[in-house]
């Protein structure tokens, strides 16, 4: 039997056809793009699920009984149920979330954490939110932190960044300073859970979405002696902590990356590892100007090199040059500009800022690079 010429073309369309989406599929393939993916919906207390084939989804339910389910995505993840409620002054229901990294012994494809701190030269990320209304939550950016590289169990210390807050709860701890982190002003609260310390960021008001560097804020930590240069970034995650309801919460989008080299001393007893601070003021009433001189004394160069210090009470930053420094009263870490990003073996960098005081002034009286205690001229 012959076929007619309609059944001949319709049988060449259809082969042309899935011949065009082969094509397409082996060039997506060849140029490293994975297909999209089905919505996965996770329900187990602590079931997860692999996106974009190298972050993990996890559903984390650990302070309720109630059901809660998330729905992992192609970029992230929506809390698709989340029944029950605890009492605001405690602890939270759960915490589901999107993570790079390792997490009770659960690590992402690819991830090259742990990381020692000081062999990381940045930690970019980007993130962006979904809120509700009918809720009591805090959307949480978490980075954890130890001095040994684990991948299971509870890290000695835990940086939380709140970027919104609603309804009557509030960090561990107390509220102890205000700081300026990546361009942003934060209450920061200290405390600690019993299990490990806390040191949280909240945002003053919500911010829906964000790129930042992760290692701001771990800089924070190492200024304010929650952590070492020496130690470990184990995991980077962001999420929710609902207390009441929940449903419809998103991470719409989640990027995380880690770039090692950072060429920073490490171990305070490594024999590369040497920093001298030269401390120069001009004091007037009421207002001063600091001129910084940090000479690296080991034997290798420090690229992208951050020196730490606190300021005496009641002085503030007001303003700075050849050099960016985050925070403005308190712990302050102060980071290079491009042309002066490299600090050679036996060179030195010079930055400056101009701030105010009250009462009497004092200079600081301790520096670090990159972790490393320094002498003072």
């Amino acid at each position: 039997m012959r076929s007619s010429p309609h059944r001949l073309r319709t049988a060449r369309a259809l082969f042309g056809a899935l011949l065009t989406a082969l094509t397409t599929l082996a060039a997506l393939l060849a140029a490293g793009a994975a297909p999209a993916q089905a919505d996965t919906l996770i329900c187990e207390q602590y079931g997860s699920t692999v996106i974009q084939g190298r972050y993990v989804v996890q559903n984390n339910r650990w302070g309720t009984s109630a059901t809660q389910c998330v729905t992992a995505t192609d970029t992230g993840f929506r809390l698709t149920t989340a029944d029950g409620s605890v009492p605001t002054n405690g602890a939270p229901k759960s915490y589901p979330s999107v993570f790079n990294g390792c997490h009770y012994t659960n690590c992402s494809p690819g991830t090259n954490l742990p990381a020692q701190i000081s062999s990381i030269s940045s930690a970019p990320s980007s993130i962006s939110y979904g809120y509700v209304s009918g809720a009591v939550y805090n959307a949480s950016y978490d980075i954890w932190l130890d001095p040994t590289p684990r991948t299971d169990g509870v890290n000695r210390t835990e940086i939380m960044i709140w970027f919104n807050r609603v309804g009557s709860i509030q960090p561990i701890g107390s509220r102890v300073a205000t700081a300026t982190v990546g361009g942003r002003s934060w209450e920061v609260w200290t405390g600690s859970n019993g299990s490990n310390d806390v040191i949280s960021f909240v945002a003053p008001s919500a911010i829906s979405s964000w790129s930042f560097d992760v290692m701001d804020f771990v800089d924070q930590a190492v200024a304010r002696g929650l952590a070492q240069n020496n130690w470990y970034l184990t995991s980077v995650q962001a999420g929710f902590e609902p207390w009441q309801n929940g449903a419809g919460l998103a991470v719409n989008s989640f990027s995380s990356a880690v770039n090692l080299g950072g060429g920073g001393p490490g171990d305070p007893g490594d024999p590369a590892a040497g920093c001298q601070v030269a401390y120069d003021t001009n004091v007037w009433q009421g207002g001063f100007t600091a001129n910084v001189t940090v000479k690296n004394t080991g034997t290798t160069a420090v690229d992208n090199w951050k020196l730490g210090f606190t300021l005496p009470s009641g002085q503030r930053v007001t303003s700075a040059w050849n050099a960016t420094l985050s925070g403005s009263t308190g712990a302050v870490t102060a980071s290079p500009v491009a042309h002066n990003a490299r600090l050679a073996a036996g060179a030195s960098q010079t930055f400056g800022f101009q701030g105010t005081y009250s009462g009497n002034f004092a200079e600081p009286s301790a520096f670090t690079l990159n972790g490393t205690p320094c002498s003072v001229a």
